[in-house]
């Protein structure tokens, strides 16, 4: 494995450009670290404010994938980029360095380079469809060197036009992709694993061909059957989510490829990062939702300093802990339930432009999520990645608190 963690960055360090690497290594790596140990101090102290906030700044976008919660397809909403700049600054006084950027595209957000360039010192994580990437803007991200885009890919050929509902999508995505590769911009491709994509890329040969393309890490997550039109045919069964856990692990401490996962602590035991407090999300309206998942909200970033919106909310207190003391896996999967509780309780507004969310949670029926059952979990293989995540990604005792 140490043989196999120096070709791993020995690769990333020779297809990388260096002033890039070094704000990846010092705003995300270092400071980002930092940030996950201020928030256990605060956590000990009853007060929860993440360490990484995700950022839907535009709810627009070129395709229209299949199980998509965005509304894509009404008029654009984004945030405000004076209020968007407002946020990451308060989030950054309280030792916040990175931000996860999402959509829609947000490469649609027409100000994306206006707010990455106002922020030298954070680091972005971008989640894209990759195909708006022009060499151009590849070229502009190089530049900056505070941002790596995570690349979505859904499938090969048909498959990727059957999720994504457009066609070449695949070729258009690997051009944006390459456009950041040669721009030796740290790129990442993203999954979300069903059961159209599960045989083509959760594989070895994938993520090899992958490794040889000069993609610096991938990101695999399951398919998360919500929104309007849930399709629950792409769902995974709980032995395909369980073959999903044990690949990761296994390529883990196989290849020199970064694999990242949010859904497992370094001994494998099954956590949502909304309970655990490591991160909510904000909506292209600005409404602070427990996560992108969850469509709604109490308070919006325009209430004031982020830090007090985030630390005093009964709605998201109630969120985390709720979801702690009835599973460890996704609470909108396994109890949708009481996700409508949680709303109705603290009269949230539904922040969908469709105004659909809660006949949407009176849809959908239970079904499994990552939870494994107690002494079946996979831990990890390899060391490095135990010891990261029992520092920096596990529950901080969310769950064990509460008596699970």
């Amino acid at each position: 494995m140490v043989l196999q963690s120096l070709h791993m960055l020995g690769r990333i360090a020779a297809t990388a450009d260096s002033r890039h690497l070094i704000k990846f290594g010092y705003n995300f790596a270092f400071k980002g670290a930092r940030s996950v140990l201020t928030y256990k101090r605060r956590m000990k102290k009853g007060v929860y404010f993440p360490p990484f906030l995700y950022l839907s700044i535009v709810n627009s976008c070129n395709l229209r994938c299949q199980g998509c919660w965005v509304d894509v397809d009404k008029p654009m909403v984004k945030i405000d980029v004076e209020q968007l700049n407002k946020t990451i600054n308060q989030a950054m006084a309280k030792g916040n360095s990175f931000f996860g950027i999402l959509g829609g595209e947000p490469f649609l957000h027409p100000e994306l380079f206006d707010v990455l360039e106002a922020h030298p010192d954070c680091f972005f994580q971008i989640f894209t469809n990759g195909q708006l990437i022009t060499k151009e803007k590849a070229g502009r991200l190089r530049e900056l060197g505070n941002a790596t885009p995570l690349i979505s890919i859904e499938g090969t050929e048909i498959v990727s036009d059957q999720r994504r509902g457009k066609q070449n999508v695949l070729s258009r995505t690997l051009r944006g992709l390459d456009n950041c590769l040669d721009a030796r911009i740290v790129t990442g491709v993203a999954t979300s694993v069903c059961k159209t994509n599960i045989n083509e890329l959760v594989n070895e040969d994938w993520l090899r061909h992958l490794i040889d393309r000069g993609v610096h890490y991938a990101w695999y997550h399951t398919y998360r059957p919500v929104g309007p039109k849930i399709h629950p045919e792409l769902a995974l069964s709980p032995e395909e989510a369980r073959r999903v856990r044990q690949f990761v692990v296994d390529m883990r401490a196989k290849l020199p490829l970064p694999i990242i996962d949010a859904y497992y602590d370094g001994e494998g035991q099954a956590l949502c990062p909304m309970a655990t407090g490591i991160s909510h999300h904000v909506s292209p309206s600005g409404a602070v939702e427990p996560c992108p998942i969850i469509q709604f909200a109490t308070e919006n970033i325009s209430d004031g300093d982020i830090y007090d919106t985030l630390t005093g909310s009964e709605f998201l207190r109630d969120f985390r802990q709720v979801a702690a003391r009835n599973t460890r896996g996704c609470i909108v999967l396994e109890r949708p339930d009481l996700v409508k509780d949680l709303a109705q309780k603290h009269e949230a507004k539904d922040t969908t432009i469709r105004g659909t969310a809660m006949a949407e949670l009176d849809q959908m029926e239970s079904r499994g999520s990552q939870w494994m059952p107690t002494g079946e979990e996979i831990p990890e293989k390899h060391l490095g990645y135990r010891l990261a995540k029992r520092y920096f990604f596990s529950d901080f005792g969310a769950y064990s608190e509460l008596g699970q």
